[in-house]
């Protein structure tokens, strides 16, 4: 009996423990429920993908959508990456006790990362926030030994600030780390070199300044750095040469200094070297050849110098070499013929001399040659495109010779060739003139002769041609078999004849050049028919009869140039009024009559006009022309002086009507507060009953700031009469907006378009003024949303800034024309229904920087030292934003931080790289599905005209829009006819 009893008693004894161990799990459980509701009433499930994640039970927690649990059902691990869920992260979520993965990746939280002090150690070993829109300083408890069991932290491509935490190096089980794509500012820590675990190190694209830790190399399992894209100094250190399972090193775009140190010969596992865009001088150190396992070598953009040694036969691994834009001197090493991986090899911008190796691309495997810009001789090698994959061949200011081989010219892999400003002779064989998948075709400017017109010419994707300043003779071909033409330049040669190029099939032509040939008989009235023609030369010619008429029809021709014919009648009078033509030239013709008194004819410069019997209708004679003699005619004048008074007096009633209805909304009032008196007015009646200086003096602090800039923060406001929303911008810099400026700045709130944001109020005092704006709804500047947005939501954006920018130039509209000045995304707000609106300035509130000029890399270069904004400086901003839009790249990527860099940038790659090598990486997944490949070319070509020198070739706003809205249109026709197909 004792024996039962005692069994009893111990039975009872495990029942018991084992329902104190359940009752504990079960609290367990609860309080992670508990903790991830939490979390779920912090953000906004868009599409609801945490639908069953509720509180009915916790037993079921580990069948949540996205939580893995372990053995012991304890949440071990959360996926919630590019669920598209947004707002805050709240602390609940880093407190879940067995927590070990969290990915949060690829969303739309804002606000902070959490700071943590609370938590004493966390299991956690993997977090990857990325690619959301986080903001403020690194929390330092992220850094601490709380989290030493880290072992990958990623936090890249978000807006986080600050600098990076000293005590980093307490992550000491940290494999991956990514910090890349923020604005992390300050150096380096030198404590990161305790991370000796580390294998993956990205601290790219942010604002990091000093130099990289010379004990680097004590971080010996590191396999991959990537430090570009920010504004490191000094010198690479000698230890990066002790990384020995370093596989990719990149170190791009920073301002680093000296020589690449011969310890990096020791990188034996190396296959990535990149090291362009950086001030680095001396030779490539020899021992450099010696890493056999390298795939890419990109060190151009530099100042390196000396010779490119024959010990490169050692790279035989090599697929890409770029060394161009240096100093490099001597030939071109005959080694390079030997690699037999080799694909792309750019030499271009050096000062290389001798003959290009003629055994180049018989062994090698070449899609990519550019060696344009040296001093090379000697004749183009036969066998570049034995490969059968040379797609791009760029020779250009060499001093090359002979004829083009014949190999060459039947290279069908061929897309973009460029062999200009050379001394090449011969005629063109009939071969090149049909290959099929050149795009760009460029041989001016050599010695070559012969006929163009007596082989047919089938080059269907032909978009540029130019064989100006040549010797060819005879007439020109009925067409080149391809109607994708945008850019013919035929100048400079000896065609003679008629012009019977068959304008009818060429819509895409943009610019056609003919000037300084033989060609004689009548400008082709088929010509017209071109309705996307901006730039026409048909000068130095011995043309004949009229202007067509038809000319004047033509959308957005901007420059016109006649001169040197044989050309006689009047001026066409309606050519004057084609708003795009901004650049005329029909001097030394046989022109009489008036001419035009408007539009490029206004102020025409005398030579333009000289050699003609023209005569001016002004009577101002600003061309030095003879007045034409008028014929009096008084019914005339009095039929218009009775129109003009009476025009005057229905303004005056009209204005008058419009005064007293907005007066007691317009009027300036005076009202008196703590910080003084203030001087208000608005400019909506809403906000006048409605916004008070309280108001507008309470939204000004540091948890209300929406965006900071350099022209001042600006803050989101709340009306405590009735909630409406405003937005406040402070005015750097100004101790009170001068009353001169108040007829303007009232002016400039009367205007009421789509795309743009209303200022509905301005005040000012002795301490200072405000603007006030009405507020966007989940607005968000384009500058924080480019990255994510589709090519689509892109160009529909363009468009509406084009509106916005022609709204505001035509004086139909106001007076007088309303500037935008600095151009820039974070001017271009993007609500939550997707609609872009221009945020702007008040005239006269432009703000210059101390030094008294204009800072901005978005400011066209005429303005940027005189403060001087014209219209044409606006569409130079306009045309920076197309080129980013198109690049994802902003005049800030580009060295120096100069916008010339960033359109010089853009011509080269425009004119010698492919679509793919210059459109945002973001984006190729769009247009190939969309075929829409020459819009964006198209785009790009109307940005690179935006951003011209000279600001007369620039179009204006009126031509931009017609331009984009023609681009835009037959891209979706085109869509559309894709989707009425049949399958």
């Amino acid at each position: 009996m004792a024996k039962k009893g005692a069994k009893k008693c111990s039975n009872l004894f495990v029942f018991m423990c084992l329902f104190m161990f359940m009752s504990s799990l079960h609290i367990s459980h609860g309080g992670e429920l508990e903790l991830l509701l939490s979390f779920k009433a912090s953000i906004i499930d868009q599409f609801h993908f945490l639908s069953n994640w509720s509180n009915s039970s916790a037993a079921i927690i580990c069948k949540w959508h996205g939580i893995t649990c372990d053995n012991s059902s304890h949440i071990r691990s959360i996926e919630l990456s590019g669920k598209n869920i947004s707002g805050k992260i709240t602390p609940s979520i880093f407190q879940l006790p067995y927590l070990r993965n969290m990915d949060l990746s690829n969303n739309q939280l804002i606000g902070e990362i959490p700071k943590l002090n609370s938590i004493s150690t966390s299991p956690l070993q993997y977090l990857n926030l990325s690619n959301n829109k986080l903001t403020s300083s690194l929390p330092d408890s992220l850094f601490s030994i709380s989290f030493s069991h880290f072992k990958t932290l990623d936090l890249s491509n978000n807006m986080l600030s600050g600098k990076i935490p000293d005590h980093i190096g307490l992550l000491s089980s940290l494999k991956y780390l990514d910090l890349g794509g923020n604005v992390l500012v300050g150096k380096i820590p030198n404590s990161i070199t305790n991370l000796t675990s580390l294998e993956s190190l990205t601290l790219a694209s942010n604002q990091l300044v000093g130099e990289i830790p010379n004990d680097i190399g004590q971080i010996r399992s590191l396999k991959w750095i990537y430090f570009g894209y920010n504004n490191l100094s000094g010198g690479i250190p000698k230890g990066v040469g002790e990384l020995n399972s370093l596989n990719h090193l990149d170190l791009v775009y920073n301002n680093l200094t000296g020589q690449i140190p011969e310890s990096l010969g020791n990188l034996s596992n190396l296959r990535y070297l990149f090291l362009y865009q950086n001030k680095l001088t001396g030779p490539i150190p020899r021992s450099v050849f010696g890493l056999k396992k390298l795939l890419s070598l990109d060190i151009s953009d530099n100042s390196l110098s000396g010779d490119i040694p024959e010990l490169v036969i050692h790279l035989q691994s090599l697929e890409i070499l770029h060394l161009f834009s240096n100093n490099f001197t001597g030939k071109v090493p005959k080694a390079l013929a030997s690699l037999p991986k080799l694909q792309v090899l750019q030499l271009w911008s050096n000062r290389l001399t001798g003959e290009i190796p003629q055994e180049l691309g018989k062994h090698n495997n070449l899609t990519v040659l550019d060696m344009s810009t040296n001093n090379l001789s000697g004749k183009i090698p036969n066998n570049l495109c034995d490969s059968g994959r040379l797609y791009k061949l760029i020779l250009f200011s060499n001093n090359l010779v002979g004829e083009i081989p014949n190999n060459l010219s039947s290279c069908t892999s061929l897309s973009r060739v460029r062999l200009q400003n050379n001394r090449l002779s011969g005629e063109l064989s009939t071969e090149i003139t049909n290959l099929p998948l050149v795009y760009f075709l460029d041989i001016s400017g050599n010695k070559l002769t012969g006929r163009i017109d007596d082989r047919k010419w089938d080059m269907p994707a032909l978009q540029m041609l130019n064989l100006a300043n040549n010797n060819f003779t005879g007439k020109l071909p009925d067409s080149f078999g391809s109607n994708k033409l945008e850019n013919v330049d035929l100048s400079g040669n000896q065609f003679s004849g008629y012009c019977t190029i068959s304008f009818e099939s060429l819509s895409e032509l943009m610019e056609l050049k003919l000037n300084h040939n033989k060609l004689s008989g009548e400008i082709p009235e088929e010509l017209s028919s071109c309705k996307k023609l901006v730039a026409l030369d048909l000068s130095h010619n011995q043309l004949t009869g009229e202007i067509p008429a038809s000319l004047t029809s033509m959308p957005v021709l901007g420059l016109l140039d006649l001169s040197e014919n044989q050309l006689s009648g009047e001026i066409p009078q309606n050519l004057g009024k084609l708003q795009s033509l901004v650049q005329v030239n029909i001097s030394h013709n046989q022109f009489r009559g008036s001419l035009p008194y408007t539009g490029a004819f206004l102020g025409i410069n005398a030579s333009a006009v000289a050699g003609n019997n023209l005569c001016d209708i002004s009577g101002i004679s600003t061309n030095t022309l003879p007045a034409c003699k008028r014929v009096k005619n008084p019914t005339w004048w009095f039929m218009l002086t009775c129109f003009l008074v009476a025009l005057a007096a229905f303004v005056l009633a009209a204005f008058i009507i419009v005064l007293v209805r907005r007066r007691k909304s317009m009027v300036l009032k005076r009202v008196e507060s703590e910080d003084g008196i203030w001087e208000l007015q608005y400019f909506a009646s809403k906000a006048s009953k409605s916004i008070t200086i309280d108001d507008i003096l309470s939204s000004t602090k540091e948890e209300n700031i929406i965006s900071k800039g350099r022209s001042g923060i600006s803050y989101k406001g709340n009306c405590k009469a009735n909630g409406m929303q405003f937005m406040v911008k402070e005015i750097n810099e100004v101790n009170s907006i001068p009353m001169s400026l108040w007829p303007e700045i009232v002016e400039f709130g009367k205007l009421r378009h789509p795309n743009i944001v209303k200022l509905i109020g301005i005040c000012r005092s002795g301490k200072g003024g405000y603007l006030v704006y009405e507020y966007t709804e989940d607005g968000k500047t384009l500058s924080v949303i480019l990255r994510n947005l589709s090519w689509e939501r892109r160009r529909k954006i363009a468009v509406a800034i084009a509106k916005a920018l022609k709204f505001l130039h035509s004086r139909n509209h106001i007076s007088p024309t309303v500037l935008v000045g600095e151009m820039s995304p974070q001017k271009v707000l993007v609500d939550g229904k997707d609609l872009p609106r221009l945020r702007l300035s008040p005239p006269g509130l432009i703000c210059a920087d101390p030094k008294g000029f204009i800072s901005s890399n978005y400011v066209a270069p005429e303005a940027r030292t005189t403060n001087d904004f014209t219209e044409k400086s606006d569409i130079y901003g306009f045309g920076l934003i197309l080129i980013e839009l198109l690049t994802g790249k902003s005049p800030a990527d580009m060295e120096s931080g100069e916008q010339e860099s960033m359109v010089d940038w853009a011509r080269y790659c425009y004119s010698d790289c492919h679509l793919d090598m210059w459109i945002d990486p973001m984006m190729k997944g769009d247009y190939p599905a969309l075929n829409i490949q020459n819009e964006m070319v198209a785009t790009m070509n109307l940005a690179l005209q935006c951003t011209a020198g000279d600001p007369t070739a620039r179009p204006c706003a009126s031509n931009v829009l017609k331009t984009l809205e023609a681009v835009m249109k037959k891209t979706n026709s085109c869509v559309s006819a894709l989707k009425s197909s049949p399958p």
